[in-house]
């Protein structure tokens, strides 16, 4: 089983999405406009060139995907964060600093307890992200099992 984010945009999602390959060196596998699609006469004729499914490969076997929705269908992220995990330092700065240039930062780039690098940023595109370059030495505290009492 895998989770895989799937982001809506409000007729940013092409814009947002090579924007990511790039950041992520990664490749756009799918980028498929609302025109030409079944169900496409239910679509405002001024969206039907914007995205109805796009799918971004990045790493060995990462993925994000997403669309644009338009109307009352579209709603700000809000509630999660794509999370990405990067060994670096200088890498995670890197990605940060990008997704922090026309975004708004919510937590800067800094070193944690957990992390020698962890920041909370929202992109230009309204993505929430968080960059966490965990410690070597870092072992998160086990979670003890469960105890439930039968009232």
């Amino acid at each position: 089983m895998r989770a895989i984010p799937y982001l809506n945009f409000n007729g940013q999602c092409e814009a947002a999405f090579r924007f990511y390959e790039t950041l992520l060196g990664g490749e756009i596998q799918a980028l498929m406009p609302f025109a030409g699609t079944p169900g496409e006469e239910y679509v405002p004729a001024e969206f039907r060139s914007k995205v109805m499914h796009a799918c971004l490969k990045f790493g060995a076997d990462q993925f994000i995907m997403g669309s644009d929705a338009f109307g009352e269908m579209y709603k700000p992220m809000q509630g999660m964060s794509v999370t990405l995990t990067i060994e670096d330092p200088s890498e995670a700065e890197r990605v940060f600093n990008a997704l922090a240039e026309k975004g708004t930062v919510r937590m800067p780039l800094q070193e944690t307890f957990w992390a020698l690098r962890f920041g909370d940023v929202l992109d230009a595109f309204g993505t929430p992200w968080m960059i966490n370059c965990s410690r070597p030495d870092f072992v998160p505290a086990q979670k003890p099992e469960a105890q439930r009492s039968v009232a």
